[in-house]
């Protein structure tokens, strides 16, 4: 059994990429299809600490959800952005790669070869 995670969007080429790199090294994530399967706040904010990032740095900012819900004020909190990125999840950058209490960012994706050791 695999003590990886990957959130995948199967359309994005660095989400597949990446997916295919954890399986070259042998690694069988499980796959949460996070468009398909229902984050929660608190998932949210776990994956973003794991990462060690803000939830800004998070944000897909080329998105139309990012402009029609003025995503870019900074007036905006923490959990605004959260509940943002839950009400519309293609907000959020992709592929998260999780292994125990670490996670990173597959942009690019050789990011996953810190987690594989």
């Amino acid at each position: 059994m695999s003590n990886f995670i990957i959130y995948h969007n199967p359309r994005c080429s660095k989400s597949r990429q990446t997916l295919a790199l954890l399986h070259e090294k042998g690694c069988e994530p499980k796959i949460f299809l996070y468009l398909e399967e229902e984050l929660t706040f608190q998932d949210l904010k776990e994956i973003l600490q794991k990462l060690n990032m803000e939830p800004r740095d998070l944000l897909r900012k080329g998105e139309e959800e990012y402009k029609k819900n003025n995503l870019s004020n900074k007036k905006l909190s923490n959990e605004d952005l959260i509940h943002s990125m839950i009400k519309h999840p293609k907000l959020i950058e992709r592929p998260i790669v999780i292994k125990d209490n670490k996670a990173v960012l597959g942009r690019p994706p050789e990011n996953v070869l810190n987690l594989i050791g």
